[in-house]
């Protein structure tokens, strides 16, 4: 048969698998290496380079700075730090998610990822508003904790939150119930048996969603520039300043190297714990685990949760949205509509039409690109030159945007690739953030076509064009939507690389908040809420629809 198979597909004159694939990886080989591997690597060789040789021995310098060690040390402590606290906080609301069915389930649900698509410059907003000066706990009982590092990893697990209940909480729904009853039966304690049943099954889930948590936290950027001040540095705040602010290339570059070397062996280790995640476990329907709360504990459990939800996400969401009310009259909102060519040339409110023109565009363009690129990964039996390019598509999530940003200055600014005056620029950068989610969406839902579906059509004579019209589209149509979902929300908060290459004349949503909380004043301040505010809300309602769209075969981020 399948002899048979490869002489009718080449007796047709299609290209083999292989080289199909190949065709699929054109694209997307082409745009990362333009738009990312180039920018990076000449951001890199100018920072190194001095009158045409290498500097490497500014390696060993940099890295010798006590200053620059303290910013290593910093940036992998607190990563630790709020990896750990997020794993404490969120494991109970993976399993209440999992395992127990309540009303508003769905509701909550999408307010506990909410944080997750939400720009970091908003959660900044958000704690700045809770914990800052003039914020809440200031008001009530005079205690900020602004400029500390509980700040900032009171942030990383409102931000990180959702990526433990999705990762750890999908694959515990799925988790067959019976094994753990099993060995309540024979003897083991409630939790003997979680821990000798449940917890090794959850174990690959467990540290795939600590790996991203740690991925995140690692190269944090906006919450750490907003409440971390001048005492506080990451790699990914000290590659920004080192650009931006001092104008040091080779320390910039140097700094660029070793995050991009730990985020590499990160993605590395992630991938391994998937493809364990993918091939160890039989898993169950997951409507059929959760059950209603039972017993005193249960209930309790449930309680904690919500009340946990309430203050650590909704609590810090819901003071911005005060902060912003705070003036009588809207006064806030109104003068957003007032232009003041101190920070704008144009009124801070055209950065909302902003924000979303440039978020429609690097949505189509993430679409397109993450689309062939995870038609190229569906198959499991890929080499690894296909392998290497899974881990490519990754590779934007852990970058310096910063770098990403700058790189795009320098580069894209001679024919016939002179971009620095056009908007697509934006578009571009803010693209490369959204291929991984993309991909990330799309990839379960492929992969779980059936393979002699395409088989089946090509025979018949379809072209690979017409399989994936007639087989893969319409079964993938929803996983679709809600990975152009996730790509918008997250090409709306892009930040990183967006305050390098937005104009003046067309700031974005997350720029302009950035821009009024660097200036001193109430009004100033006001408005920075005001901004999040709206900003907050348009990726909420993003949130919701993706929720309406989502099924239980689109996977999980």
């Amino acid at each position: 048969m399948d002899l048979a198979r490869t002489e009718v597909t080449k007796a047709a004159g299609r290209p083999s698998g292989s080289a199909a694939r190949l065709g699929l990886m054109a694209l997307p080989v082409a745009f990362f290496g333009l738009f990312f591997a180039y920018p990076v690597a000449a951001i890199v060789a100018r920072g190194l380079k001095v009158d045409g040789a290498w500097q490497l021995g500014r390696v060993v310098d940099v890295l010798g700075q006590s200053d620059i060690r303290h910013v290593l040390w910093f940036t992998t402590w607190q990563a630790v730090a709020s990896t750990v606290l997020t794993l404490l906080v969120a494991l109970p609301g993976a399993y209440v998610f999992a395992r127990l069915d309540f009303p508003g389930k769905q509701v909550l649900r999408a307010v506990v990822t909410v944080p997750f698509v939400l720009p970091t410059v908003v959660v900044g907003s958000a704690f700045l508003a809770l914990v800052g000066r003039g914020g809440l706990l200031d008001d009530l009982w005079g205690v900020r904790l602004d400029t500390t590092v509980w700040a900032i990893l009171l942030a990383h697990v409102f931000f990180n939150y959702a990526v433990v209940v999705r990762t750890v909480g999908g694959l515990w729904a799925q988790l067959d119930p019976r094994q753990e009853e099993a060995a309540r039966m024979l003897g083991a304690s409630r939790l003997r048996a979680w821990r000798t049943v449940t917890l090794p099954a959850l174990g690959p889930a467990v540290a795939a969603a600590a790996l991203m948590v740690f991925l995140f936290t690692f190269t944090s950027f906006g919450v750490v520039q907003i409440l971390g001040g001048p005492t506080f540095s990451t790699l990914e705040v000290e590659i920004y300043r080192q650009t931006s602010e001092i104008f040091d290339l080779s320390t910039a570059a140097v700094l660029t190297i070793v995050q991009f070397g730990a985020v590499g062996a990160i993605l590395a280790v992630h991938a391994w714990t998937v493809r364990r995640r993918e091939t160890a476990l039989r898993l169950v329907d997951a409507n059929l685990t959760a059950r209603r709360p039972r017993g005193a504990g249960q209930w309790a459990l449930l309680g904690g949760v919500l009340v946990s939800i309430a203050l650590l996400l909704v609590l810090p969401l819901a003071v911005l949205v005060q902060r912003s009310l705070d003036a009588p009259d809207f006064a806030y909102y109104r003068a957003l509509t007032s232009e003041d060519g101190n920070v704008f040339l144009v009124p801070p409110i055209e950065a909302i039409g902003n924000s979303l023109e440039y978020a429609v565009a690097a949505t189509a363009i993430a679409v397109v690109i993450g689309g062939l690129a995870a038609a190229a990964l569906t198959r499991r039996d890929a080499g690894r030159l296909v392998r290497g390019f899974d881990a490519l598509l990754m590779l934007p999530l852990g970058v310096s945007a910063v770098t990403v940003g700058f790189g795009f200055l320098i580069t894209l600014d001679e024919p016939p690739l002179d971009l620095r005056a056009s908007w697509i620029l934006v578009p571009l950068a803010q693209a490369l953030v959204g291929v991984p989610f993309v991909v990330r969406t799309m990839l379960p839902v492929l992969r779980a076509v059936d393979q002699r579906l395409r088989e089946a059509a090509s025979v018949l004579g379809a072209s690979p064009w017409r399989v994936w019209r007639e087989v893969d589209l319409p079964m993938v149509r929803r996983a679709l939507l809600v990975a152009a979902g996730f790509a918008f929300a997250v090409s709306l908060g892009e930040f990183g690389a967006t305050v390098f290459i937005a104009r003046p004349d067309n700031p974005t949503l997350p720029v302009a908040v950035a821009r009024l909380l660097g200036r001193a004043g109430e009004l100033n301040y006001g408005q920075a809420m005001a901004l999040s505010t709206i900003l907050m809300l348009v990726c909420a309602v993003a949130l919701l629809v993706l929720e309406r769209l989502r099924t239980d075969r689109t996977g999980e981020f």
